[in-house]
């Protein structure tokens, strides 16, 4: 019986040997899980009963397991190596059949699968061209062909345009000068567009002048008028002031005495336009017209009264005291501006010749829109945006501001125009979109879109000289590009979306400018996230999904049998397996360029070795012993 006992002790120190053994010899194998043996003692047991005091019968070993605690994680400098944090096991497929592992060195083969070292192909879900997720699983895969080129088809630019901005444009009207004849008697009112209402101009009296109608015009708001009189003497000739005996001139302004003239020795019109231009009173100016163009035409002279009082004028040969026979009376004429404000001009009584001069006016445009002058728009940004096949092409944004629809009472006006490589898009070389904000800043609409967004759908992509560069063009029917545009695209339409913009009293500043085009690029490197998906990195600063990692955990994980290379195959103990992504459900996360080392402590499997030796040594002794004792039981005879 002691013979027994003792070889049973020396099988199970020896398996606790070989077991400590193994685990010291893989301290250093990446994802290897230690072991350990449990062991269970023998009694010799009759069919019916065990016996009162039974004797053991040594020691057997009932299980040699398996310990899956977490290991330490370390980092490494291959971007594919990857390392579980929790529970769960890659999932790898060796020629059809499936193991599991938790070594996580990773690598390409020759046809751009994710495979360990032993070329077992790493499982995973799949992902589209485009870079989603499909849930499908299968071998992973890497790409390492170029990536195409994608056109922009949607920019979103969110940014504050400054409302303490001025309305850098001057729209007006010059109304052709309009003698005040014509005005006598008429009363008229003037019509605004900003919400301010009308006004009425004070009635023109009969017998106003040009000062004192353009004095009633001026009071009204947006408007500006000047007056002057003036008197062109084409009946008088140098030779009338040279051969007169005695040339006189008497020139009176709104019905005052004549101003004093020293007309002494004058020979000529410049004589004579001299001596009024010497005389006392600053308001009168003289000229002589040549008509350089005609030399059969005579000069003439002309003379000014520069604020619209009615004007005499009298000349001719004669004596002192006695009447000139050349004697007429001008009326001043008027000249009109008005801004953008005055929307038009309704007669209420008199003359409608203010009225239909007004009408006949177009507006002139002062400091209007150019986009290479800085001072005509407020706030300008660029980005870039691609064609179809890739080229990169600048585009800019101007904005300019606008005079209030409501007088600036809860609303704002801004204008937008839309440049692409130096060549106005979207129609805004036509008219520019209007955009509304309302009294807190925040964005109304966009020529009605209360979305914010234009669709541009008439640009030619270009090369640098100025041709078609052979990319997608224009839709065939503009009208009929919607938001947001369904991919794949077939033409360069895009939308600028302006949905986030607003009118704070703040500096002007762009928050953020993103659009969904970009160049070809070539692979540059992997990354893989800690939910297992794998991106690739670009040159062109683009990135995409390839696919991501899937794991495995079990019931039983103990149940799980080890076929080498640091792999496990499921069994029927182990049950099946609940696949995932990693960090989903009770799956772990992944550590990228990381592995996980072998859970084995090496101090503690030393510490375990002694003990294996001993416990070897003492079981030697008692089959010794044993021996002994046989041996003396047989010398007794």
């Amino acid at each position: 019986m002691a013979f027994n006992t003792g070889l049973s002790g020396l099988r199970a120190a020896s398996v606790d040997l070989d077991v400590t053994g193994n685990n010291i010899a893989n301290a250093s194998t990446v994802g290897f899980k230690g072991s350990k043996v449990q062991f269970g003692d023998l009694y010799a047991n009759g069919f019916l009963s065990g016996g009162t005091n039974p004797i053991g019968d040594g020691v057997r070993v009932q299980d040699v397991k398996q310990s899956f605690g977490q290991g330490n994680i370390s980092f490494t400098d291959s971007g594919l190596d990857m390392a579980i944090s929790g529970d769960g096991f890659f999932i790898l497929s060796n020629n059809g059949e499936t193991r599991y592992s938790r070594a996580g060195q990773f690598g390409i083969d020759k046809d751009g699968f994710v495979v360990n070292n032993q070329n077992m192909k790493v499982q995973g879900y799949t992902a589209d061209d485009d870079g989603n997720l499909s849930g499908v699983r299968g071998d992973l895969a890497i790409e390492t062909g170029n990536l195409a080129p994608r056109r922009t088809t949607n920019l979103v630019t969110d940014l504050n345009l400054d409302s303490r901005q001025p309305v850098l444009e001057q729209r007006i009207r010059n109304i052709a000068p309009i003698n005040v004849a014509s005005l006598r008697g008429s009363e008229f009112t003037f019509n605004y567009n900003d919400g301010t209402g009308n006004y009425q101009v004070s009635p023109i009296g009969a017998n106003a002048s040009a000062a004192e109608a353009a004095s009633s015009i001026n009071a009204a708001p947006g408007v500006t008028a000047t007056a002057s009189t003036s008197a062109t003497l084409t009946a008088l000739s140098d030779s009338d002031v040279s051969n007169a005996a005695n040339f006189r001139m008497e020139i009176k302004i709104g019905g005052s005495a004549p101003i004093a003239l020293d007309l002494q020795n004058v020979a000529t019109l410049e004589d004579v336009a001299a001596a009024i231009n010497n005389s006392s009173q600053s308001s009168v100016s003289a000229s002589v017209i040549d008509h350089d163009d005609d030399p059969n035409t005579d000069p003439v002279l002309r003379i000014v009264q520069d604020s619209g009082e009615l004007l005499e004028v009298a000349y001719g040969d004669a004596p002192n005291g006695t009447p000139l026979a050349n004697n007429q009376a001008y009326d001043g004429e008027l000249v009109v501006t008005t801004d953008r404000s005055v929307d038009g001009v309704t007669t209420d009584s008199g003359s409608t010749s203010f009225e239909v001069a007004f009408n006949a006016t177009d507006f002139t445009e002062i400091n209007a829109f150019n986009p290479i002058d800085q001072r005509t728009y407020n706030h300008a940004t660029s980005t870039k945006i691609y064609d179809s096949l890739g080229n990169t092409h600048e585009m800019t944004q101007f904005f300019v501001k606008e005079p209030s629809p409501n007088g600036g009472v809860g609303q704002s006006q801004w204008s937008i125009y839309i440049e692409i490589d130096g060549e106005m898009v979207a129609g805004t070389d036509q008219q520019p979109y209007t955009a509304l904000f309302n009294q807190d800043g925040q964005l109304e609409s966009i020529n009605g879109d209360v979305n914010g967004e234009i669709i541009i759908a008439d640009w030619v992509p270009k090369d640098p000289n100025g041709a078609p560069n052979g990319a997608d063009g224009p839709p065939a029917n503009p009208s009929s590009v919607v938001s947001p545009i369904p991919l794949p695209a077939d033409s360069s339409a895009f939308v600028l979306d302006l949905g986030r913009a607003t009118q704070y009293g703040a500096t002007f500043g762009v928050n953020n400018q993103q659009q969904n085009g970009y160049t070809t690029g070539r692979l540059s490197g992997l990354d893989v996230s800690g939910e297992g998906v794998i991106f690739a990195r670009y040159t062109n600063g683009q990135s995409k999904a390839l696919g991501q990692v899937a794991l495995a955990s079990f019931n039983n994980t103990n149940g799980l049998s080890p076929v080498g290379d640091t792999t496990w195959v499921e069994s029927f103990e182990s049950g099946q397996p609940v696949i995932g992504a990693p960090d989903t459900g009770t799956l772990g996360s992944i550590k990228a360029s990381s592995v996980e080392e072998s859970n084995v402590d090496l101090s503690a499997e030393l510490v375990n070795l002694i003990i294996a030796q001993r416990n070897y040594q003492a079981n030697a002794k008692t089959i010794e012993t044993s021996d002994a004792v046989t041996q003396t039981i047989i010398n007794l005879r």
